[in-house]
């Protein structure tokens, strides 16, 4: 087996290629759900939502969010009541809120929810959240700290920002069944997902960072030069105080990462670092990244 840590759109093109070159019961992927929000009295967990519709063959993969071929007749009709929902969500996409805001409402850990929502799904891969208590990453602009959601969604990023935090009512704590994950895997591969808000929450959990010291890791970074190949994750890193490059990537996984990966068109310099082709910009470059990837994990 093969874990993933993942969030975000980088990850996902990853296991694109990934799904067509393992068997999914072999595949396990934790999740970041540092992004997490009620919406409309229902649970919106974005990175979580992403994985599952890939792997029951459902995620519009031209935006990397949401449910293909989705309906906005619910939201439109929101909106002409006077509920202003700042993140656009389909019906079918609204379906899946609504069924995990219920199970968590009725007591359900959302390790459990999640599971519930994959075997309805068909997914055959194990996906686990990061961890079963809230946790949620906010941005801080001149007018206070705002919700991720809210700077990125709602602002399109558009704000300056000088600061990310954490928020939760108890530290996080890894899950039993992420720890045991870690743990089983032939290899961890944590993907150019954002270095700030998707990888880090999964790492603060505690037990994450121990379980991953004894593991076999693999990390592919987001940025060629101090731009990422999509997202914010440059002001994030700037606002986190890391270097937005592969070095600052690096330098928030160096003690347990075994092979840093970055772009062959990256100009930054990292001892040590493989170099690949890390822009999957369709279905066969994430493919061959996969396959690379793969070669690295089981090679004699």
């Amino acid at each position: 087996m093969i874990t993933f840590l993942s969030g975000g759109t980088g990850t996902p093109k990853l296991l694109r290629g990934m799904q067509e070159l393992l068997d999914e019961r072999d595949i396990a992927v934790i999740v970041n759900t540092a992004e997490d929000t009620w919406l409309s009295g229902n649970h919106l967990s974005p990175d979580l939502d992403t994985v599952m519709y890939l792997f029951a063959g459902i995620l519009d993969t031209g935006r990397w969010w949401g449910i293909r071929d989705d309906t906005y007749i619910t939201h439109d009709l929101l909106a002409r009541l006077g509920v202003e929902e700042y993140i656009a969500v389909g019906d079918q996409d609204r379906a899946i809120h609504v069924a995990r805001g219920e199970m968590l409402r009725g007591g359900m850990r959302l390790t459990e929810a999640t599971a519930m929502l994959c075997r309805s799904l068909a997914v055959r891969a194990t996906v686990l959240p990061m961890t079963d208590s809230p946790v949620t990453t906010y941005v801080r602009t001149d007018q206070g700290e705002i919700h991720f959601q809210e700077y990125w969604v709602k602002h399109r990023g558009d704000l300056a920002i000088d600061g990310v935090t954490r928020r939760f009512p108890e530290p996080p704590v890894a899950t039993g069944e992420v720890i045991r994950a870690i743990e089983a895997s032939d290899a961890v591969v944590i993907g150019p997902s954002n270095p700030v808000t998707s990888i880090s929450p999964i790492l603060e959990c505690a037990g994450v960072r121990e379980a991953l010291r004894h593991q076999n890791v693999i990390a592919v970074s987001p940025f060629i030069g101090d731009a990422p190949v999509s997202g914010p994750a440059a002001a994030l890193m700037r606002a986190f105080g890391k270097e937005p490059s592969s070095a600052g990537t690096c330098g928030l996984y160096e003690d347990f990462v075994d092979v840093f990966i970055q772009d062959v068109r990256d100009p930054v310099g990292i001892e040590g670092a493989l170099r690949l082709d890390t822009l999957m910009v369709n279905r066969g470059k994430s493919l061959d990244l996969a396959k690379n990837i793969l070669t690295l994990i089981y090679r004699c």
